[in-house]
């Protein structure tokens, strides 16, 4: 098969995925701070509680990420982003109809599973294996537009939530998975799984994943990831209250939550025009520093234009933390295997990722409030950016 032949229908492929992408990340991962508010108005239950929910949810991704990999290595990437799209779409509809603690904690069961189908790396293995010679430039178009997640989202569950209540919010995005965002994967994901490899690629240099888990720059790497993965998750379950708590109301939250979404984009498309020969590992490291800085920005600002500024800083280095992630894993071990190797990498960070709602909502018990907490978490997001350095390519074997 000609290079020409196994980029057959990239750009349709691609943009279908990036579609699916924004509306996954909106329901699964950016709307559950919306409605903690709502649900403890009605049931009176408390933060560690909720939290402990959507951190059961992370769990399950972390738990279930290393099968989907190697499902896509077997070549069933279509069945599934599709399947995802139908469990996770399930799981908000029966979120819709929650009366006691256990009912939200098994919907997030099925939500965490559906993450670890939808969110990003199954997108980003998928589009590796089908166009081997462009899958660099697959990933930044996916994430361009997946950076409008948070952006979409956040009005838009306000105004649901505001119009419709909580539960029937909750049953119109279900619907949007299960009869736009499945039918769109399956769609397409049409035809060969697995085209020719790019050319000049020799599959024998590949690392297997037992060959990668004796790499320091796996361990490295996923302590990295790892540690971002619970700054990312700590900060996007709490950070509605964390404005609450600052004094500021959900629709001064929400204008300058919206900047976010924009700020990822702006970064990747800078990204995309201009930083194709810049090297990963340096982008990478300039904006695992800026996470950081980013929130203690946020610990510190008390108005609405400082806080905006850390929504710039902080989706702009956000952002280009994906295509890092997803460009250089290929680059350090091959792509014969990415499946498996990104899944057990991403098993370690999601499993972080899921402790850190229920941790923080812990944490907050024993310091004087969210200030502090963003504080703690720029310190571990300037150690992320440590281990970041620490890693170097390994050689060819």
């Amino acid at each position: 098969m000609t290079e020409g032949a196994a980029d057959e229908g990239f750009g349709g492929t691609v943009a279908a995925l990036a579609v699916g992408q924004v509306l996954s990340w909106a329901v699964l991962f950016y709307a559950f701070t919306s409605f903690v508010l709502p649900m403890q108005r009605e049931f009176g239950w408390d933060k560690p509680t909720l939290m402990g929910a959507f951190t059961l949810g992370l769990a399950l991704h972390g738990a279930t990420t290393y099968a989907v990999g190697a499902a896509i290595d077997h070549g069933r990437g279509r069945l599934v982003l599709t399947g995802g799209a139908l469990l996770a779409g399930a799981g908000v509809l029966a979120w819709s109809q929650i009366s006691a603690p256990w009912m939200l904690y098994a919907c997030w069961a099925v939500l965490g599973a559906s993450m670890a189908m939808l969110l990003y790396e199954p997108a980003f293995m998928v589009v590796t294996k089908r166009y081997p010679a462009r899958y660099r430039q697959a990933i930044t178009r996916l994430t361009l537009v997946g950076g409008f997640a948070s952006t979409l989202c956040y009005p838009t569950v306000a105004l649901l939530i505001g119009t419709l209540g909580w539960r029937q919010a909750l049953v119109v995005m279900g619907l949007v998975l299960i009869a736009f965002v499945a039918p769109l994967h399956a769609w397409a994901l049409r035809g060969p799984a697995m085209p020719a490899h790019a050319h000049h690629h020799d599959m024998a240099d590949d690392a297997t994943l037992h060959e990668a888990l004796r790499m320091p720059a796996f361990w490295l790497l996923t302590l990295c990831f790892g540690g971002y993965a619970f700054l990312s998750g700590a900060f996007w379950a709490h950070v509605m209250p964390a404005f609450a708590a600052k004094g500021f109301s959900e629709a001064e939250a929400t204008a300058v939550l919206v900047w976010f979404g924009p700020a990822q984009v702006a970064g990747r498309f800078v990204h995309a025009v201009a930083g194709g020969g810049l090297r990963l590992r340096a982008l990478g490291l300039v904006v695992l520093l800026a996470v950081p800085c980013s929130l203690v920005l946020f610990a510190l600002g008390g108005t609405v234009p400082v806080l905006i500024g850390f929504a710039l800083l902080f989706g702009v280095a956000n952002g280009l933390v994906t295509i890092v992630r997803g460009g250089l894993i290929p680059e350090f071990f091959g792509r014969a295997h990415i499946g498996r190797i990104s899944g057990a990498m991403s098993a370690v960070g999601l499993l972080a990722r899921a402790a850190a709602p229920w941790l923080v909502a812990l944490l907050l018990l024993g310091v004087g409030g969210y200030r502090e907490v963003m504080f703690a978490l720029a310190v571990l997001g300037f150690g992320t950016a440590l281990a970041f350095a620490a890693a170097r390519r390994p050689g060819a074997r």
